[in-house]
């Protein structure tokens, strides 16, 4: 089975939302440029299949925001699969957030998922989880997202193989911060390649 076959049947729930979605991707997100012209045929594998792998990483019936949310990655196939969420999608540039707030409605998620033009680093709000996928180092991200999750909710960012030296790198700034960082090796489903992820909490 490829990819859509096997994320469509692991989140049978959530199916008709998670093709929408794709097909959303592969053609306007292409058109936007939100998405690489050679990306159409790698959107399930690729970038749903990564993003879902976070579902298991976040509790039940939490207030969840993707930073620097892009195309909707990883923001938006998991409120797709995961109803009881309240997901904040943050993305400061208009092009893209007019895009989020686009494909929010078509998908008909506009109870439960709000997009938000800002920077990371200007929103005061707090949420449960942060999550975010391919916007920064992470001593960088630790810069701009510490008080959306602090002092008792958790950063899960989709590393990939970058995992351990990132947070060797990030060492001093997690010390000084009095934080924690965990590697985390998940997957959206059996069949579909797995990924990595750092999780940071307050110590």
């Amino acid at each position: 089975m490829d990819a859509r076959q096997i994320l469509t049947g692991a989140f049978p729930e959530g199916a008709g939302e998670l093709v929408r979605y794709a097909e959303i991707l592969g053609t306007r997100g292409i058109e936007w440029g939100l998405m690489g012209p050679r990306e159409g045929d790698k959107i399930w594998q690729r970038h749903i299949a990564n993003s879902l792998s976070l579902v298991d990483a976040i509790g039940q019936g939490v207030d969840v925001a993707d930073v620097g949310s892009g195309a909707g990655l990883p923001g938006l196939p998991i409120a797709i699969v995961r109803p009881d969420l309240r997901v904040t999608l943050i993305e400061p540039l208009l092009r893209r957030s007019t895009f989020l707030t686009e494909a929010v409605d078509e998908l008909g998620l506009g109870d439960r998922v709000t997009v938000l033009r800002s920077r990371a680093e200007d929103c005061r709000e707090r949420f449960d989880v942060v999550v975010c996928r391919a916007v920064a180092p992470l001593e960088k991200l630790l810069g701009w997202t510490t008080r959306l999750f602090l002092p008792s909710g958790a950063l899960v960012a989709l590393k990939g193989e970058s995992a351990e030296e990132e947070i060797r790198s990030a060492g001093k700034r997690l010390t000084a911060d009095k934080l924690s960082a965990e590697v985390l090796e998940l997957r959206a489903a059996p069949g579909v390649d797995p990924t990595r992820a750092i999780r940071v909490t307050a110590r």
